[in-house]
């Protein structure tokens, strides 16, 4: 079986081992590097050309988001797949959003446990986006401001919802005015007593609705629904 190469870019010895132990659970994860400054790291991501890249944000010689933005960069030259997963202390709305707009698959904080690191590097490798419950709020903002950023919020980790995956679902004519209606109040955070509540339906009825309309997209909760929803237009 193919392993999971991985390089990690971490300036703490004690971060870095703690990570080498923890991937010692799993015998499908290889980590194929080490670097302690984002120099070396950048040298390592362009020399061994990974699956995916671990990397801390604040980093000597060169930060975290400039090691990712120059290895997509770079990516463009060579036929180089790098997922970057960043591992951070680093929470505040202009680092997690810049690091998205560097190129950032995923995105977890350092407290992170270790079988959700498990989820979030198999998720990354598989192409889509692990989001940490702390910096998820940041994120829903944004798609809401100008839904030009492919990454979802719930208050647990989620997947990012591909397009591709959202297409195998039905088309937006096969919602019904009430399941719009729900679809819209699940964008706004509603849960199904509250929507029960707003449209005057009994919570059984509202949990039918919720369960077809994610049937239709193709999304495995309603987290994945309210991206769908932003992102196609479907409900503002």
């Amino acid at each position: 079986m193919t392993k999971i190469r991985i390089v990690l870019i971490e300036d703490d010895e004690l971060t870095r081992m703690y990570l080498r132990i923890a991937f010692l659970r799993w015998s499908e994860i290889e980590i194929v590097g080490e670097a302690e400054d984002g120099h070396y790291g950048l040298t390592l991501l362009t020399t061994l050309q990974p699956d995916i890249a671990i990397i801390d944000i604040n980093l000597p010689l060169k930060n975290g988001i400039e090691i990712t933005r120059e290895i997509k960069s770079l990516a463009q030259g060579f036929d180089c797949q790098t997922k970057v997963l960043i591992l951070t202390f680093c929470d505040t709305r202009e680092t997690v959003l810049a690091a998205f707009a560097s190129g950032a698959d995923s995105y977890c904080m350092k407290n992170i446990t270790v079988d959700n690191l498990w989820d979030a590097v198999c998720i990354t490798h598989q192409g889509n986006v692990w989001i940490d419950p702390a910096i998820a709020p940041i994120v829903l903002q944004q798609i809401r401001a100008d839904s030009l950023m492919p990454i979802p919020l719930d208050p647990s980790p989620v997947v990012y919802l591909e397009e591709s995956a959202a297409n195998q679902g039905t088309h937006d004519s096969a919602f019904t005015a009430r399941e719009l209606e729900v679809l819209q109040l699940i964008v706004e955070g509603c849960s199904n007593a509250a929507i029960a509540k707003k449209l005057y339906l009994t919570e059984g009825t509202v949990k039918n609705h919720v369960r077809r309309i994610l049937n239709k997209i193709g999304a495995s909760d309603r987290t994945q629904a309210a991206v769908y929803a932003l992102r196609s237009g479907l409900v503002v």
